[in-house]
């Protein structure tokens, strides 16, 4: 080899490869500061289009398992106005139970009437007043509802409709605004109608809790699809810290070595200024 001054070769080379090696410390410094395997598109073209989908759909399906959770809410508001009025129905047939023996006189029939009527117009505040973003729901307002709990567009797949039917259940409602039981006859007469009633109720509270169960099973599986996809994307997206902070160690001693080197070869060109001065 030549003893040159004015192209050291040597030294030209030592600063390419010093180069490459800071160009890869600089990228294991990204990876290892952001967590991420890929940091720039350039890295991974592919893992990137292909990370970036799962990601949105990772984050439409969060957004669904809250869809699904507020229709949880809002049947849960259901269950709760279905179960007082339903116990109130109970209560009013317990005290025409009462009413319809000959054991009671007319006295105690108002007595035990004025409970009845009090309960009666407490059925009616209670379906009025169970609402859910200023929606009355047992008040005969129709409710037919639709929950987006999948991530795409498709009817039968990606939603769920909660349709309760028939959700009026105040006192008119259910065919309990004109009950008495100020005499026998009427106490008699007004069990076959919370009879009605009451199966009216429970009725709803069954479609009811049909939907919750539905929806909480959606839940579980919106958890496990959501968590199969994070692992997944993980695997291309994240960076292996243990693999990084080997790279690191490893390009920190070729740097070290590369300056080394090039420190070395820049002595070249003053062994020919040697060769002048001898």
């Amino acid at each position: 080899m030549a003893l040159t001054i004015q192209t050291n070769q040597l030294a030209l080379t030592s600063q390419r490869e010093l180069g490459n090696t800071e160009r890869r410390l600089h990228k294991t410094i990204e990876r290892l500061a952001t967590g991420s395997r890929i940091v720039n598109a350039s890295d991974d073209p592919a893992g990137l289009a292909i990370s970036d989908n799962m990601n949105a759909t990772v984050r439409s399906l969060n957004a669904a398992m809250r869809n699904a959770q507020d229709g949880v809410s809002l049947i849960q508001v259901f269950e709760g106005g279905t179960t007082e009025i339903s116990n109130m129905l109970i209560r009013m047939r317990e005290l025409a139970m009462q009413a319809a023996n000959d054991t009671y006189g007319d006295r105690e029939r108002k007595m035990l009437n004025n409970e009845v009527m009090e309960l009666r117009d407490e059925i009616t505040r209670v379906a009025r007043t169970t609402t859910y973003m200023d929606r009355e729901l047992l008040a005969g307002e129709q409710v037919k509802l639709e929950f987006q709990v999948g991530v795409r567009n498709d009817p039968t797949r990606d939603r769920i409709t909660f349709d309760p039917g028939n959700t009026d259940l105040r006192a008119s409602g259910l065919g309990v605004e004109g009950v008495d039981i100020l005499t026998k006859e009427n106490a008699q007469n007004v069990l076959e109608q919370m009879d009605a009633a009451i199966v009216q109720v429970n009725e709803l509270r069954a479609k009811i809790g049909s939907s919750q169960n539905r929806l909480q099973t959606t839940l579980n599986s919106q958890g496990i699809y959501r968590e199969n996809l994070l692992s997944a994307k993980s695997r291309i997206r994240d960076a292996d810290m243990a693999v990084e902070t080997t790279e690191l160690t490893k390009e920190t001693i070729l740097r070290n070595a590369g300056v080394s080197v090039l420190m070395q070869a820049n002595e070249t060109p003053r062994l020919a200024l040697k060769l002048l001065q001898g």
